[in-house]
């Protein structure tokens, strides 16, 4: 009796095995000691163009595409023989002759007397992979909608313009450059139209530069061109005289007809200074010096436009004490499940209310905290404050998650961790419904020492997750080395989805990289049911964005989740 029982369990195991062989997605290659094919899988023969009859008894080398040489062959052979296994990336060829990347493991099935019976090679194909892995490159450095460099790009580029020009003391120019009524454009034929538009002003500067000139688009409607070995400084100028004579005719956004200006800065190296970020934030201030004259005109940065810097000098002694005076406080904007519709999550965003200057975006008093050393202890304030919110949520029976942002200078800080760990504990919040929300720019730069404080957070019990995924590297290799459990896929990427082939194709690439590592997909700056729409059937795992809610206020916030019903909202 059980001798047959035995049998019965081994026919099972086969049974299963061979339902396992017939309908994996693999391809799936069985030979003999020889080496002579005598089974392969259905997954084989869709992939290859193969069907059985054609391959059984024959060498696998009817696949070799020709690209390896024979040291390639011989190297995978002999690590074979040596380890029993070999695993790889190789290009082989289909039927028809077509070349394509391929995953390859290939393993060394012994007997009893540990003799070679046969090798299994498994298989699948990398080829949709290696194009999104193409996308992602080009991503990392050029700007995705006008296809001129991106700041990343620019930043790179000119550090090495800039070496070039002090070895053989040549000049260089920055001309920075911000369209000036871009904005009624975007507010009155919206922004897809602003698109249009930017496009178009794009593709008529690049008409205007040289090929040893540089032109980058630096988000919104910010461009720079960059401008090495002049002769004189008038050939900075005669650009930019070129350039707002060529803006000054009009643009056709399909039907419509639109005018828009340009207001220029202009700095030279090294009159104006003799770094990037100096020579860019001096072109900058002398194009806020050109709109306040009137715009559509070019300056020359000069040094009394350290005068136009009171505004910043009031608001950083207005921010030194705005903690003390409570005007800081946290609004929360959610993030719902794209399938079950539940709010699953809410990003913690900090809010400035000054009571004599009124509301102060963000955008202007991060930057500065982090300049004058205060973005630390601000950032710590927000930390405590989201998860004292978090608790009262939970009590309020929204057992919902935490995401916050998280400076790349705290960060940065050797007693992060630790910093965060005694909050935690102050505020005894439950760290599993914690997910710190880091920049790829942020934990790039130093990668060994990333990975170390990236486990240290994973061992509290908080969730990791990339914001902004596509904006800054953008490189695939940390995706595996990092302890990551979320991409949250830039807003710029998802404003196109629903109008433009290519951001749509570089969502699907984010979406099915990340389902390849097991890592989650949020989709932000959702602003419409049609990109909802795209984004649930290309199976995205989460959205946020206005198209949900605005950010809200914690008691507003508490009012929607109490009475929050998916269906009626989406």
């Amino acid at each position: 009796m059980l001798e047959f029982t035995k049998q019965r369990d081994s026919l099972n195991i086969i049974k299963i095995a061979m339902k396992v062989f017939e309908n994996t997605s693999e391809g799936v290659m069985i030979t003999d000691a020889r080496g002579r094919i005598i089974s392969v899988n259905p997954a084989f023969e869709i992939v290859t163009g193969y069907n059985a009859e054609e391959v059984m008894g024959n060498n696998p080398n009817i696949l070799q595409s020709g690209v390896h040489d024979e040291n390639f062959y011989q190297s995978m052979w002999k690590q074979i023989y040596d380890t029993g296994v070999w695993k790889g990336e190789i290009w082989n060829k289909r039927k028809n002759d077509e070349l394509y990347p391929e995953w390859l493991t290939i393993s060394v099935i012994k007997d009893d007397s540990g003799d070679v019976t046969n090798y299994v090679g498994i298989f699948s194909d990398i080829s949709d992979q290696k194009c999104a892995e193409k996308q992602l490159r080009f991503l990392a450095h050029y700007d995705s909608l006008t296809g001129v460099a991106n700041r990343y790009s620019l930043n790179k580029r000119l550090e090495g313009l800039l070496q070039t020009a002090e070895k053989y003391q040549q000049q260089l120019a920055i001309l920075f450059l911000d369209l000036d009524r871009f904005k009624q454009v975007n507010d009155t034929l919206g922004h897809n139209y602003g698109d249009i538009l930017l496009k178009q002003v794009s593709s008529r500067l690049k008409g205007l530069i040289k090929n040893k000139d540089m032109i980058a688009r630096l988000g919104g409607d910010e461009f720079v061109i960059v401008l090495p070995n002049l002769k004189h400084p008038k050939e900075a100028i005669h650009i930019a005289e070129l350039i707002i004579e060529s803006l000054s005719k009009s643009f056709l956004l399909e039907s419509h007809e639109v005018y828009v200006t340009a207001s220029i800065g202009i700095s030279l190296y090294p009159l104006d200074g003799i770094d990037t970020d100096t020579l860019l934030k001096n072109a900058d201030k002398a194009m806020y010096d050109a709109k306040s004259c009137g715009k559509n005109q070019y300056e020359l940065y000069h040094q009394e436009m350290h005068q136009h810097e009171s505004r910043q000098m009031i608001l950083e002694t207005y921010l030194r004490k705005a903690l003390e005076r409570n005007e800081l406080y946290l609004v929360y904007h959610p993030i719902v499940n794209t399938d079950s519709l539940e709010i699953v999550s809410v990003e913690a965003l900090v809010r400035w209310k000054q009571k004599k200057l009124g509301d102060i975006p963000p955008s202007e008093f991060i930057p500065l905290a982090e300049e004058i050393g205060l973005i630390v202890p601000l950032s710590e304030w927000i930390i405590q404050k989201a998860c004292e919110d978090l608790n009262s949520f939970h009590l309020n029976g929204a057992k919902i998650r935490m995401n916050i942002n998280v400076s790349a200078l705290h960060f940065n800080q050797g007693g992060f961790v630790k910093s965060l760990n005694e909050i935690f504990q102050r505020t005894n919040v439950s760290t599993r419904h914690i997910v710190l929300e880091l920049t790829e720019s942020m934990i790039m730069p130093n990668a060994v020492e990333t990975v170390d404080k990236l486990v240290k957070l994973k061992q509290l019990g908080i969730k990791l997750s990339i914001d902004d995924f596509g904006t800054g590297y953008s490189s695939l290799s940390y995706l595996s080395r990092f302890p990551l459990d979320t991409l949250k896929i830039d807003q710029s990427f998802i404003k196109g989805i629903a109008l433009y082939k290519e951001n749509r194709s570089i969502v699907q690439a984010i979406i099915m990289m990340a389902n390849r590592l097991n890592l989650k997909v949020v989709a932000e700056g959702v602003e419409n049911k049609k990109q909802y729409e795209l984004l649930k059937k290309e199976k995205c795992d989460f959205i946020q964005g206005y198209y949900i809610t605005k950010p809200l206020p914690k008691h507003k916030l508490l009012a929607l989740l109490q009475n929050w019903d998916g269906n009626n909202f989406i």
